[in-house]
């Protein structure tokens, strides 16, 4: 059998979109699609002048491509979600470089997915040998460029074993997901709040109607005429956002969604609301076998509770009668708890350059992931008891 080797690519256009692709699952989210990458880095949103410069590594036996690895050189922390900047700033504080860093993990996209793709069926062995080489070639880059850390952001619990059995120390964060077990209904759903709760929930929930607002959502069919439109819209929509703060980053631009809409349109759905025949509001969502995943969302006229309805309630809705299992609200958001979200836990496995500030920041994250588990586990005993509801079968 050939032995394995590893290579390094600036550019996700020298490796061939059917090869990378072949090697996705139906599990996999349409986020490490290749199309998805490549309409990321053709539009100039990750790139080196927006500190992310690409640094994919392809494993391969023979001529024959069997595993990649998204992975990027970043000269900061922007856009990656890996919350880590009080690291940095530590490292600044004490004299210790922590950028640029290498990041396994999509840009822009604080979604959970496998960081290193092999096909379905490889044995146990052959997966194992690969991440040792992909491990291995991610230090290497790390010394020969002088890099602070090696991140790997958002990954599944099926491939935290195999960077924690490499040296890479875990990390656990939150998200907040709407979890599907069955619902016959969204009537079954809401049932599950208390009386009070239910009333809060109602009325927000018919506040759009009141307004004279009805909220659909566009899926590929409807959209396929004409999708070169609503790329447009959508990229109008995500921009309202972003323009209204000050914090906001401006990381897509049109030409991304162009490219996206153009070459991956079929997972691709908008939530739009309308008044009088006219978009006042929308999100940006992404779906894949069983999850919806909400990107972005904008308003052109300010309504209240039009964001809950637009980027949530209408969504766990359509979750409901569609069967989806899960809803990836995105990033952050307590306030979701109250309206059905619950939190799920977030891996990440890191690396560190300096000796002293990685034995430092490993004690640390063994101390921030006991805690966390421990009141991840404190919230799902609450809830199971004050609201039982039978597990997917």
């Amino acid at each position: 059998m050939a032995a394995l080797s590893v290579s390094v690519h600036t550019s996700i256009l020298e490796i061939p979109c059917e090869k990378w692709n072949a090697l996705l699952t139906r599990q996999d989210s349409p986020f490490v699609d290749w199309r998805f990458l490549a309409a990321l880095e053709q539009s100039g949103c990750a790139a080196p002048e927006t500190g992310w410069t690409p640094c994919h590594l392809a494993v391969h036996r023979g001529a024959d491509l069997v595993a990649v690895a998204p992975a990027y050189l970043k000269e900061g922390s922007d856009g990656d979600f890996s919350r880590d900047w009080d690291w940095a700033a530590a490292a600044e504080r004490a004299g210790i470089p922590y950028y640029p860093k290498l990041v396994f993990g999509i840009p822009f996209t604080p979604v959970t997915g496998r960081r290193i793709l092999t096909p379905q069926g490889m044995s146990a062995t052959d997966a194992e040998s690969i991440f040792e080489r992909v491990i291995s070639a991610g230090k290497e880059l790390v010394r020969r460029h002088g890099l602070g850390a090696l991140q790997v952001l958002f990954l599944p619990d099926s491939q935290l074993h195999g960077f924690v059995a490499q040296g890479l120390c875990p990390r656990i964060d939150f998200q907040y997901h709407f979890v599907n077990p069955g619902y016959p209904s969204s009537e079954a759903f809401y049932a599950r709040f208390s009386a009070k709760s239910r009333n809060v929930l109602r009325r927000e929930m018919a506040a759009p109607a009141a307004q004279g607002i009805t909220i659909q959502t566009l899926r590929y069919e409807q959209c396929k005429s004409q999708l070169s439109h609503y790329a447009a819209l959508a990229h109008t929509l995500h921009s309202s956002t972003v323009e209204k703060l000050v914090w906001g980053r401006r990381w897509l631009n049109a030409r991304f969604y162009s490219q996206l809409f153009e070459t991956m349109p079929e997972p691709l759905e908008l939530v739009l609301a309308y008044r009088e025949g006219k978009v006042i509001a929308g999100a940006f969502n992404v779906a894949s076998t069983d999850r919806l995943f909400g990107r972005y969302w904008g308003c052109l006229e300010e309504t209240p509770f039009l964001h809950f309805n637009v980027c949530l309630y209408h969504s766990i809705a359509e979750c409901i009668a569609r069967r989806t299992a899960v809803f990836e609200g995105g990033a952050g958001g307590e306030h979701k708890i109250a309206r059905g979200f619950e939190p799920v836990e977030m891996h990440s496995a890191h690396f560190f350059a300096h000796p002293g500030f990685g034995s430092a920041l490993q004690r640390h994250l063994q101390t921030e992931t006991e805690n966390r588990r421990r009141a991840v586990a404190t919230w799902r005993q609450t809830e199971a008891i004050l609201k039982p509801w039978p597990l997917r079968s």
